[in-house]
């Protein structure tokens, strides 16, 4: 335990506050993941772990998960600092996934759908032949079923670890995704922070409707890459969801709090549902919190003296 100047320093456990990576604000950890990682201060959108974004985003008990046990191999017997058998080894351990996609089914507002959800936090969602087969995978029991899939990218682009192989995912998914509109189901993309590389030029942009968080960088190479390489200074806000909704690159931009009654609206449309019930807004967890805590009414006013009214009388 350690010493002050007046005594004994309580020991403070470690990781209660976190900082804003865009306005630098402290947040307290308890109320930034009820708040679903949003900052409460400049509404920055961290990233969401695919099962934190599952529970968000489907009817509860509804998802269920396929393809689990699809597995990346080492076919070229990548060797960097630490080899890349090895390093598939610690991340599946660190974050209990087989790679950076979750597939399934679920319901989103009763309206069954096809899922699917990127891991940044597995080797930061880089895709490789896994995430590639799972997309193709889950539009093709879609097409046979019917359902409108859904699709969260969040990714640094594709895996470098498995060359060849994994650009070749850029095809595959976006084949997939043809045939899927050819046979008339929907799909929907969500880009969340960050969408680069592979990702986005390939199944992130070809869907047949175009959604993404608020602030997320959405591009193919790094804003530092291109200014260095065209030597010119790069519009503000240049790669953020904001600048390539102006331009016409995504259709709408959907703060996370929304994002699950905004995607039931869609899947209402694409079904041919009743959109209008299925928008009714349901508050999130935090919201919830905050309609629980009773208001407080303000004291009543004492009433004034009639002063001047006296003043009259006596005159």
């Amino acid at each position: 335990m350690a010493w002050t100047r007046f005594g004994k320093k309580k020991d403070m456990p470690g990781g209660l506050w976190i900082k804003c990576e865009s306005c630098g604000a402290m947040l307290f950890r308890k109320e930034f993941e009820q708040k679903h990682r949003v900052c409460g201060t400049c509404g920055y959108h961290f990233t969401l772990p695919a099962r934190d974004r599952i529970a968000l985003t489907a009817d509860p008990g509804t998802f269920e998960e396929m393809w689990k046990d699809l597995t990346a191999r080492d076919v070229l017997e990548f060797n960097d600092r630490v080899p890349y058998a090895e390093k598939l080894v610690s991340t599946k351990a660190k974050t209990g996934e087989s790679d950076a996609m979750v597939t399934g089914t679920a319901q989103v507002k009763g309206i069954p759908c096809a899922l699917g959800v990127m891991n940044f936090q597995f080797l930061g969602g880089s895709m490789g032949m896994v995430v590639g087969e799972k997309i193709a995978l889950l539009c093709e029991m879609a097409t046979e079923r019917k359902l409108p899939v859904v699709l969260f990218a969040c990714s640094g682009g594709a895996r470098m670890h498995e060359g060849a192989v994994s650009l070749m995912q850029m095809a595959k998914t976006c084949g997939a995704l043809q045939r899927l509109h050819q046979a008339g189901v929907a799909s929907i993309s969500v880009m969340t922070h960050p969408t680069t590389g592979g990702v986005t030029a390939s199944f992130a942009s070809v869907c047949d409707m175009l959604i993404a968080e608020p602030g997320a960088l959405i591009g193919f190479a790094g804003p530092r890459v291109i200014a260095t390489t065209i030597k010119k200074e790069l519009p503000k806000g240049f790669q953020r969801s904001e600048f390539l909704l102006e331009k016409g690159q995504i259709d709408r931009i959907v703060a996370r709090s929304a994002m699950r009654d905004e995607l039931a609206r869609l899947l209402a449309y694409a079904t041919g549902r009743d959109a209008v019930a299925a928008f009714k807004p349901v508050p999130v967890a935090a919201e919830l919190e905050a309609v629980a805590v009773p208001a407080v009414e303000p004291p009543a006013e004492k009433p004034r003296k009639k002063a001047k009214v006296r003043k009259a009388e006596e005159a």
